[in-house]
This record gives C-alpha cells, sequence and structure tokens, in this order.
C-alpha cells in the first residue's frame, strides 16, 4: 500500500530509506557497555534519593491521610476515624475542638481539612469521613499500615518512591538519541530542578499522589518510546533529526487500505487491532490516573507515539488498556459514595471559598471553571516570591528568617518558568510541531493537562512553586530533552538553565522546610 494516512507527521525533507537509517546510536552509547549506563543511572538517582531523605529528616507524618484510608480498609470500612483527637486516639463526635494533651505514640487527625464527615439517617456525625483523593496511593499503604499501624512513616516511603521514579525517568530518556551527559543533565534537571524534589522530600498527601502517578506516568511513557523506534529516530551527528516520524508502517499505509485492514480484523481476528506494549502502556497511564485525575488528559500521547503503527490502533490499544483502571476507580466511587464523581470534592470547595476569600475562590463557579483560567494562568508564568515583605518592629532581615526575610516563596504557589527556568529548553523542540509525533504527542498532552488544572478553583495552596506541573512534567521532559538535542549538546546555555533550576528548588526546599508547609 501506498501513500500518507491523515496524522503520519513525516520529515519531508527525509526519504523513507534515509529514515530508516537514521535509527542509530547515539554518539555517547555506541558499542557501550550497558552495565555501565545501568550503574550511571543507579548512581545519579542513588544520589538524588539520598538529597530527598536528607532535605526533611524531621519527618512527623503531618497530613497523612492516605494511611488513615489503608487503616480504615483493613478495619473494614471505607471512611477514616474522624476526628480522632491527640487527648484520647478515639474519635470524638460531639466536640468542637480536641484537648490538645498530645500523645507521641498516639495518631490524630483532627486538624485535617480535606475530609467530609459522615453523617447518619439522624443528621449527627458517625466519627468517620471520606476523602476525596483516588485510592491507589492508599492502595500501596496498605501492607505497611498493616505491619507498622497509623504510625508508618509514609513521608519517608514518598521520598523513596521518588528517588525510584528519577530512575525511571533515566530509563525512559535511555530509548532517546542521547549521549550520557545529556541523558545525566536532563535526569538532574527532573529530580532536583523541578518541584518534584520538593514534592518528593515532603510526601504529605497531595505529593504523595503525585510521586505515585509521575512514577507511572513516565514508565508508560519509557514502554511506548520503545515500541516505537521510528518516533524517536536521531541519525548520529544530526541532532535536529531526533523525533521525526520516519518510515513506518504508518507511512506507508493508505486511509482506504487501513479502513479495510480494520474490517478484516474484526471479523476474523479482533485481537489483532491490539497491541499489547501500547495496551500495557495505556493500563499504566490509566493506574496513574488512579493517583492523580488530571494525568488521563495525556492519553493523546499514546495515539501519537507508540507500538501498533497507526495512530488509530496505538490510541486504541492505550485506551482500552487505560479505560480498565479508570472504570475500576469509578466503581470505587460508586460503591463508596453512590456517585461518579466523589462528592467530597463539591464539599470541599465550598468550605475553601468561604473559609478563605484572600485566596479568590467563587462558590458560584463550578469547580472546574473557564473563568478560574486567567487567575491561574498567572500564576503558572509570572506568579513571583515575595520581596522585602513587611516585618515586626526592631527585626532584622536575613535571607531565611521566618519573621523578616528578604524574599521569600509565596505560599500560594509561584511560576512554572521562575522555579524551574529550564522548561524553557522545550521551545527549540517545538519547532518541529508539525513533523514530529513525538514533539506533537508530547506538546498536547501537556497542554491538554495544563489546561484542565488551570480550570481548577485550587492550584495547590500550601506549596513551593507549581505543582501542579507534576502532572505533565514527564511530557514535558520528553521535549526538554528533544530541545536540549537540537542545540547539539548540553553547553553553556543548558549548563546554565540546568542549574539555575537546582538552585532555586534548593531555596525553595529550604523554604518549605523552615515554614513547615
Amino acid at each position: 500500500m501506498t501513500g500518507s494516512p491523515p496524522f503520519a507527521f513525516a520529515d519531508p525533507a527525509t526519504s523513507p530509506r534515509a529514515a530508516a537509517d537514521d535509527i542509530a546510536a547515539p554518539r555517547g552509547l555506541a558499542g557501550h557497555d550497558r552495565r555501565w549506563e545501568r550503574a550511571v543511572g543507579l548512581l545519579i538517582s542513588g544520589l538524588v534519593l539520598l538529597v530527598f531523605l536528607v532535605s526533611n529528616p524531621a519527618r512527623h507524618n503531618f497530613y497523612e491521610h492516605f494511611t488513615w484510608q489503608a487503616a480504615a480498609w483493613l478495619e473494614g470500612q471505607t471512611g477514616i476515624r474522624y476526628p480522632v483527637c491527640p487527648s484520647s486516639g478515639e474519635p470524638i463526635f460531639e466536640a468542637t475542638t480536641c484537648l490538645w494533651v498530645a500523645d507521641p505514640g498516639r495518631p490524630y487527625n483532627d486538624y485535617f481539612l480535606d475530609v467530609m464527615p459522615v453523617t447518619g439517617a439522624d443528621g449527627r456525625e458517625t466519627g468517620r469521613a471520606t476523602i476525596p483523593f483516588p485510592p491507589l496511593p492508599a492502595l500501596l499503604l496498605v501492607p505497611f499500615v498493616a505491619l507498622w499501624g497509623l504510625n508508618f512513616d509514609a513521608q519517608t516511603l514518598a521520598a523513596l518512591i521518588g528517588g525510584l521514579d528519577v530512575w525511571i525517568a533515566w530509563w525512559m530518556l535511555g530509548a532517546l538519541a542521547l549521549s550520557l551527559r545529556m541523558r545525566a543533565a536532563v535526569t538532574l534537571f527532573f529530580g532536583l530542578g523541578t518541584v518534584f524534589w520538593y514534592t518528593s522530600m515532603l510526601g504529605t498527601t497531595w505529593y504523595f499522589a503525585h510521586v505515585v502517578a509521575v512514577g507511572l506516568t513516565t514508565l508508560a511513557l519509557g514502554i511506548a518510546l520503545r515500541a516505537d523506534s521510528s518516533a524517536v529516530a536521531g541519525a548520529e551527528g544530526t541532532p535536529t533529526a531526533v523525533g521525526l516520524a520516519g518510515a513506518s508502517e504508518e507511512t506507508r499505509t493508505t486511509k482506504a487500505g487501513l479502513a479495510v485492514g480494520i474490517v478484516r480484523a474484526m471479523r476474523h481476528r479482533p485481537w489483532t487491532l491490539i497491541d499489547p506494549h501500547q495496551f500495557l502502556a495505556g493500563f499504566i497511564l490509566g493506574l496513574a490516573c488512579t493517583a492523580r485525575l488530571t494525568v488521563v488528559f495525556g492519553l493523546p500521547f499514546l495515539a501519537f507515539v507508540g507500538g501498533g503503527g497507526s495512530i488509530l490502533r496505538r490510541g486504541f490499544s492505550a485506551g482500552l488498556g487505560a479505560a480498565l483502571p479508570i472504570l475500576g476507580l469509578v466503581a470505587y466511587n460508586v460503591l463508596t459514595t453512590g456517585h461518579i464523581f466523589h462528592p467530597a470534592y463539591e464539599y470541599l470547595y465550598q468550605r475553601e471559598a468561604v473559609g478563605y476569600p484572600a485566596l479568590g475562590y467563587n462558590p458560584r463557579w463550578a469547580i472546574e471553571d473557564l473563568r478560574y483560567i486567567p487567575q491561574n494562568l498567572a500564576l503558572m508564568l509570572t506568579g513571583g516570591p515575595d520581596i522585602m515583605p513587611a516585618c515586626p518592629p526592631d527585626a532584622v532581615r536575613s535571607f531565611f528568617s521566618d519573621v523578616c526575610p528578604i524574599v521569600a516563596p509565596k505560599p500560594v504557589g509561584m511560576s512554572l518558568l521562575l522555579t524551574s527556568p529550564a522548561f524553557l529548553l522545550v521551545i527549540p523542540a517545538l519547532r518541529q510541531l508539525r513533523r514530529s509525533r513525538l514533539v506533537a504527542g508530547a506538546a498536547i498532552a501537556v497542554t491538554a493537562i495544563a489546561f484542565v488544572n488551570l480550570m481548577h478553583f485550587s492550584q495547590g495552596w500550601v506549596q513551593f512553586g507549581y505543582r501542579f506541573s507534576n502532572d505533565f512534567a514527564p511530557f514535558a521532559l520528553v521535549l526538554v530533552t528533544l530541545g536540549l538535542h537540537r542545540l547539539g549538546r548540553v553547553g553553556a546555555l543548558g549548563a546554565v538553565l540546568i542549574g539555575a533550576s537546582i538552585l532555586v528548588n534548593a531555596w525553595g526546599v529550604a523554604w518549605g522546610v523552615i515554614q513547615g508547609w
């Protein structure tokens, strides 16, 4: 069959034969011992993990909703015990406040905000509450809570998972034609130059969900990249060719021929419509959605990149795989709340909109509303720190003073480009938007996830930087890599941007620990 089907992103300057020849080992890896490659990856991820652990040594199991959820399941309940006061260790139903006689050996959760109390038929609280967050992080904690109870340190586990995520990022980048130096630079940028550092070292409820989702998303991308050599083909010494769609089944298939093939497969061998690698990638991305819902909007990437040979087969295979865990999440919500979407989200939205007027939430708007985009986009792109804030009388200014600082991050968040300036490296990659399936898929995924997040009333307060960027970080990392590769090497520009990103995030992590965020 001849011709080009729709959505076939091909380089018009590259012949099919030349594109096939472009699939070559990068200069830094040709004939290279893979054991050394693995050793470098383990060294980088191990060092980053060490940084995560020492950044916040005084962990105190603050905001551990998922630990309580795991304990509730082990008790045969869907709702957590709440409010549990430090003076008793048991739910207090009538009391509006707890007596603060803390017992260090007795967990308590009366300070939790992101919960919806469960009431009985008489309207009285039952001593249980539901949390709105997707359940996968709590499911991961079940065996640990079964062994160590509510005192299990989920924050340290989050740091360990974060270190594993860095290794997965290294592994994913191995599917691209990169020198070890460039691969190491991008991996370090991800681990220490983005808010993923703050996310992993803190590990409280919302951040624990992020480290789980980021690892699974990155793993799904790596599987797809390794199954689609033409989308990542790059000629040695020709960095502009990286990511171009080359000679694949897709560029040699007509629309009519594709339709005939689908009809024949449906009649005789319907299972051949499913590519196993792409199904697996979709399933893992679907699992990530059971930790962070908005990751689902990155699914278009798997229609552009992965196994299957055509956009329809890739998309169908990945969509079918993703549907399984997502339907499981819907079933969980229906069984535990009677609703497809967890009702606690709306309950908490109304409470926060009334309780925190300074944050600009409007209770008359929907929880996801286009009218929130302008203010949230300004935060994501231009939000700056507090410079020379007001101080108490006679206070002395210093750089890391929590009373009278010279400059301090704003708890509502800060610009993504200010906290991680190396994200600017996506710009060179976007020049290939119309010629590369890989660039197009990653750009669409980043845009779709960011757009839905920007519609959300809250952008992650209290935080350093812009934590919602974790949802699209794996896709953006692909674009950063391709942008850096177009420059030919890490070079002075790449080193400055990555170095500045690491320094800014080190400052933010230090501030987060000082402030107890």
